[in-house]
């Protein structure tokens, strides 16, 4: 198009334009606060949710390329402002929370609960609301990984979570004494799960993040009767045996009708500070193609860091992001599953769209 476009034909494409959070149109959601076309200069400033935030930057460069297609002849300047959108009550525990996540692996030892911990410090980092909760019950390590401790108090007949940095966490090791085994059978699990959903003062939240315990046992399926679960991310390591635990999980979430938003390979590869050289020592790859033998969105990799054992051994994870071999794959993460949720959004929007306003 060579003539200069008028603001309704702008709107016209921004109209297909789906909320990263909503999956419904940015026009009909009055997100898009303002178009203004100025010659062959195009300038709109949108609202996006705190929900949205670490994928901001991808969905300006979305918008641009599609304007771009449309009128190639034009710039484009978008300018991002807060949207506000408050999340509905969910399922039988009233928890008011945008996107439920469960962490979870086919075995343990694979750096489930970090990754789980890096999700939450992650979304924080980018300006989300965020909660951590900690269901590995028997192996409570959420604690440690954020350097936090102290006892439950009630507030108002709510449990309040202990405060990590901004971020509420619950989790059963403030509930018992360090090194105390928990022997529970499956009623006190589903109980306990209850609990620290129902009766915890969690606030309103973008993200829940959920450290699941390894294997496929009975939180799972008290999470799904509990409350919609947004999706899953299941944690891996390459080798063969702990893809084959890894197909366990992704058969769980399955059975349970929780998605799976994607898979993270953990301990992908080792580099040698001495020399730089790069060690498979659990060899590499096996997540990405298990992922793509499942159709599933492969998140990324991280590597087995030494920096990353010992920050969480004094609980410093939120360290992790400032260290260059594992801060922007980290992040990266973060923007991938942040995506892939708006695509699922796009693909399923939320509710039926309100009328266009003129």
């Amino acid at each position: 198009m060579n003539n200069p476009p008028g603001v309704e034909q702008v709107n016209l494409v921004l109209n297909e334009i789906a909320d990263p959070e909503s999956g419904r149109s940015i026009v009909r959601t009055k997100q898009l606060y303002e178009t203004v076309v100025d010659g062959d200069t195009i300038r709109l400033q949108i609202g996006l949710t705190s929900h949205s935030n670490p994928v901001a930057e991808r969905f300006v460069g979305q918008v641009t390329e599609t304007l771009k297609e449309k009128f190639p002849a034009c710039e484009v300047h978008i300018e991002i402002q807060q949207h506000q959108r408050k999340p509905a009550a969910l399922g039988q525990v009233g928890l008011r929370c945008k996107s439920v996540i469960a962490v979870g692996s086919g075995k343990g030892g694979v750096g489930k609960s970090t990754v789980a911990t890096c999700l939450a410090l992650g979304l924080k980092r980018a300006g989300c609301a965020v909660g951590l909760m900690d269901a590995d019950v028997y192996g409570p390590s959420i604690p440690q990984l954020v350097g936090v401790d102290g006892q439950l108090a009630k507030i108002e007949e709510k449990i309040a979570p202990i405060d990590a940095n901004g971020i509420p966490v619950m989790s059963i090791g403030f509930m018992v004494p360090t090194g105390q085994a928990v022997i529970w059978r499956g009623p006190m699990l589903h109980s306990a799960v209850t609990q620290f959903l129902r009766d915890t003062d969690w606030g309103e939240l973008d993200y829940l993040i959920i450290d699941m315990p390894p294997g496929t046992g009975d939180v799972a399926l008290t999470l799904s009767q509990l409350m919609p679960a947004t999706g899953a991310v299941v944690v891996c390591t390459p080798q063969k045996v702990a893809l084959l635990d890894a197909i366990k999980a992704l058969s769980m979430f399955e059975k349970v009708k929780i998605p799976v938003l994607g898979i993270v390979e953990n301990m992908s590869s080792f580099i040698c500070p001495d020399t730089g050289k790069s060690w498979d020592i659990f060899g590499k790859g096996g997540a990405r193609r298990l992922a793509e033998q499942a159709q599933i969105p492969f998140l990324g990799e991280l590597p087995i860091n030494i920096g990353m054992r010992e920050r969480g051994d004094i609980g410093q994870t939120a360290r992790n992001f400032d260290d260059p071999q594992l801060g922007p794959w980290l992040d990266q993460i973060v923007e991938n599953l942040v995506w892939n949720l708006a695509c699922q959004a796009a693909e399923n929007p939320v509710q039926p769209d309100l009328p266009v306003l003129g």
